[in-house]
Formats: structure tokens, sequence, C-alpha cells
């Protein structure tokens, strides 16, 4: 059974949520993901800053 992922650092820009976590190798990921409702949106990024312009540049389609 894989390890669950234990995301720290969060941030939330918006609708969408920034955070940081270890994989399953242990290298450092960064995730930005939306938590509005049927948006579906998630990205894994290898450095922070990606992930936070992602969220600050991410629009929901579902309306």
């Amino acid at each position: 059974m894989p390890r669950p992922i234990r995301p720290r650092n969060t941030i939330r820009i918006g609708p969408v949520q920034v955070a940081t976590y270890y994989d399953g190798h242990g290298r450092e990921k960064h995730t930005a993901v939306c938590t509005a409702p049927r948006c579906g949106f998630s990205a894994d990024y290898d450095s922070r800053p990606a992930a936070e312009i992602a969220a600050r540049t991410h629009r929901c389609t579902v309306r």
C-alpha cells in the first residue's frame, strides 16, 4: 500500500490551494489544486514558484 501524501506549507490563492510534499522517492514536489466544485484542475510541479504562478493564472471553466 502506498504511503499517503502529507502536504505541508499550504497556502490558498483564490480557489486554488498550493502545497509542498515529498513523493514516493523522497523528492520535494509542489502541487496546485482547485477546490471549486466540478473544476478538476490539479498539477504537480518541481518548483514552488511554478505552482504559485499556476494558481494565480488559473481560471475555472465551470460556471
